[in-house]
């Protein structure tokens, strides 16, 4: 076994979550959850990780619930650090991995976020004059596709098919089609993108890369114009799904186009609709 420090592994964490292709956000995420634990076990003056127990972790875990993080949070802090020790485990800094006896904190799946049709309509025309964001919105209501996916699209990808998704993290490669509303917003996008050879299809007045942070931020503006409260950028995401499945579009179909592993994930959102029209392989416009 070889010998590692706390604070060494954790920049090693960073650099192989890099060198494996995962996305921006994860690598942020994980960082910052690996870097509390990190500053956690300073405290219990544990500056190697083989001295690092179940009971460490499980303090570290009830340190974060006094700190006010919700149990999903908590959830999410304890998956980062099986990742982690994963990661020590293939290094072979760790013989025991103690992350594996810790349980996760038991937390109901809040139901999704769904706009009414008055709420998407309302986004619609609040964004209206601003061509980017119009299409940015449209995109993400029109065809159910991740932020991360938005913002990673190059003009290569438009297709005549339909929109190439590339391959990112454990999501797969995939081909979404774009109705018309989507088409036309994008048609009306790319006369006023600024001339540049810049590859992304959304970027910005200097021709960089319309980051993802930033998207988020202008959908939150515009959240707050159409006077949409308690609202998620991936709140767009599961209206596209609740619509298509309301109106009886197929649950392989959705299941593809959002590129979900499982179909069971499709399938919980059936639970939230109280009608489902007859099954088609068409898919409708919101």
């Amino acid at each position: 076994m070889k010998t590692v420090n706390v604070k060494d592994a954790h920049q090693q964490f960073k650099k192989y979550l890099s060198e494996n292709k995962r996305s921006a956000s994860t690598i942020v995420a994980y960082g910052k959850d690996i870097e509390q634990l990190v500053d956690f076990l300073e405290t219990l003056s544990k500056n190697h990780l083989h001295e690092v127990t179940k009971e460490d972790l499980e303090a570290f875990l009830a340190k974060m619930t006094q700190n006010g993080y919700t149990p999903k949070s908590i959830s999410r802090k304890l998956n980062s650090t099986r990742t982690f020790y994963r990661f020590l485990k293939i290094n072979e800094y760790i013989t025991d991995d103690p992350s594996l006896l810790v349980s996760h904190p038991r937390y109901q799946l809040a139901p999704p976020r769904i706009f009414t049709p008055t709420e998407y309509r309302a986004l619609r025309d609040a964004s209206r004059n601003d061509l980017r964001m119009y299409a940015i919105i449209e995109l993400l209501l029109q065809t159910g596709i991740r932020i991360g996916e938005l913002a990673n699209l190059k003009l290569s990808d438009m297709r005549k098919e339909g929109l190439h998704i590339a391959p990112v993290e454990k999501h797969q490669e995939r081909i979404v089609p774009l109705n018309s509303r989507a088409k036309e917003a994008l048609n009306r996008y790319l006369e006023i993108r600024p001339k540049t050879e810049a590859s992304h299809l959304f970027i910005t007045k200097s021709g960089k890369p319309f980051l993802i942070r930033n998207i988020r931020t202008a959908v939150e503006r515009y959240f707050r114009l159409a006077e949409i409260k308690n609202a998620k950028v991936n709140d767009l995401r599961h209206t596209f799904v609740a619509h298509h499945l309301k109106h009886g579009a197929s649950l392989v179909l959705i299941s593809k186009i959002l590129g979900h592993k499982r179909i069971s994930t499709t399938e919980r959102y059936l639970e939230y609709i109280k009608e489902r029209g007859k099954e088609t392989a068409v898919l409708s416009e919101l």
